[in-house]
């Protein structure tokens, strides 16, 4: 129009869409708007009562848009307000870890203080703590022992990158097939260890961790060697433990009694944890029980996954966190414990699975399982049958084992 000024022609007259824009107090931003402009000017005017309906509809429209805007607002202020009370909590709990519990964990990690807080989580920065603590150290591990077995570990995979034959005497007994295919298999499970977090792949910041701590636990053990579910034990404890500690925990872990039975593949023993397991179950979900003994769902298919990774690979791994935070504390039986507490969460949906169904989605659990849902429903499991409790039970299918004859392990109750 300037221009136009200046060349002495006259400028075009505004359209009437232009007179409509100046006299409203807003700018249309979406087509829902459209309803308040006038039609084109070759077109008939709108009638009276379309326009005032045209109009109610729009602020309608605004006053809808303006309810989902509040109510979002809200949420996330309410959001908010509960990740500051979560910080405010875990503050509060790390001092009181670090100021009163620690300094005096003989005398108060067994008092109900104690035992509460731990059932609500420990705080990360004392979780590594807390964790060796309570899984202690009945073997007698040095950060030395760590050393040697490292340095072994990596003498022998020198030996066979290079195609050398050497064979240590420690290693008596055990073929060198089968310890070239626990350095296969380390190898290939390394990179299937929380892939999605990228930090135990080749490349990653603890991928030699791990490497190195699966490595010495061969050589530490070779009667027990590399098993598939190891690497996402030691990953999580990587993940809370400097390296020799993490080693430290993972041996002393490895060689409690159920981990050891599965590690080992004891089937007799295997048989009698699941017979235990039955035995809870049954007494706190006697229709679930029922269902899956009608469809012939044996604890193998789902158990095995669950306690050969400690939950690390099937829950998300915060979650995994708090389940090994009551383990530390309460022993093997909290693994069952939460087992029957994922049942139990969802039972309603289960009752109406098929075998199949079933057993796709409890080796694949739901990825967005709330924490304080699943604890809520562990914390109604009962862990005591006909007033005997979880280690009396076991004990007394294992005496019932060993009175059978060889090869039929006890599945009674």
């Amino acid at each position: 129009m300037e221009y136009e000024d200046k060349a002495g022609r006259p400028s075009r007259p505004p359209s009437p869409k232009q007179n409509v824009r100046k006299h409203l107090d807003f700018e249309p931003l979406s087509t829902t708007a459209l309803i308040l402009e006038d039609r084109p000017a070759n077109l008939p005017a709108k009638p009276a009562e379309e326009a005032q309906k045209h109009r109610q509809q729009y602020e309608e429209m605004v006053v809808q848009a303006k309810k989902r805007e509040l109510k979002e607002a809200q949420r996330r202020k309410k959001q908010l307000e509960e990740r500051c009370r979560l910080e405010e909590s875990i503050g509060n709990a790390v001092l009181t870890w670090n100021n009163e519990i620690l300094p005096n964990w003989e005398t108060m990690w067994c008092s109900r203080k104690v035992r509460d807080l731990w059932w609500q989580g420990i705080p990360p920065s004392v979780r590594g703590k807390v964790w060796s603590l309570a899984i202690g150290n009945e073997l007698n591990i040095t950060h030395e022992l760590f050393d040697i077995c490292l340095a072994r570990a990596k003498e022998r995979w020198r030996c066979f990158s290079t195609g050398g034959s050497e064979v240590e005497n420690e290693d008596a007994g055990f073929s060198a097939a089968d310890r070239e295919a626990s350095l296969e298999l380390i190898k290939l499970d390394i990179s299937r260890t929380f892939p999605n977090l990228c930090i135990f792949q080749q490349g990653g910041p603890y991928h030699d961790m791990l490497h190195s701590i699966l490595g010495a636990y061969t050589c530490y053990r070779p009667d027990v060697g590399y098993v598939q579910g190891m690497s996402f034990i030691a990953a999580v404890l990587i993940l809370n433990l400097d390296t020799a500690d993490a080693f430290i925990a993972f041996s002393n872990l490895l060689n409690k009694p159920c981990q050891m039975a599965f590690f080992r593949v004891d089937h007799g023993l295997m048989l009698t944890y699941f017979a235990a397991f039955e035995v809870f179950f049954e007494e706190n979900l006697p229709k679930l029980f029922a269902h899956f003994k009608k469809n012939n769902l044996t604890p193998d298919i789902y158990l095995i996954d669950w306690i050969f990774t400690l939950y690390s690979k099937s829950l998300p791994l915060d979650l995994a966190c708090r389940v090994w935070d009551v383990f530390c504390r309460d022993g093997e039986q909290f693994l069952f414990r939460t087992a029957l507490g994922l049942l139990k969460l969802f039972e309603d949906i289960l009752t109406h699975m098929d075998f199949i169904h079933i057993a796709q989605f409890l080796t694949r659990l739901p990825e967005d399982l709330p924490a304080e849902e699943l604890f809520a429903s562990i914390a109604t499991v009962q862990m005591q049958s006909r007033n005997k409790k979880w280690a009396q039970v076991l004990t007394a299918l294992q005496k019932d084992s060993r009175e059978m004859e060889k090869g039929s392990p006890s599945l009674r109750h």
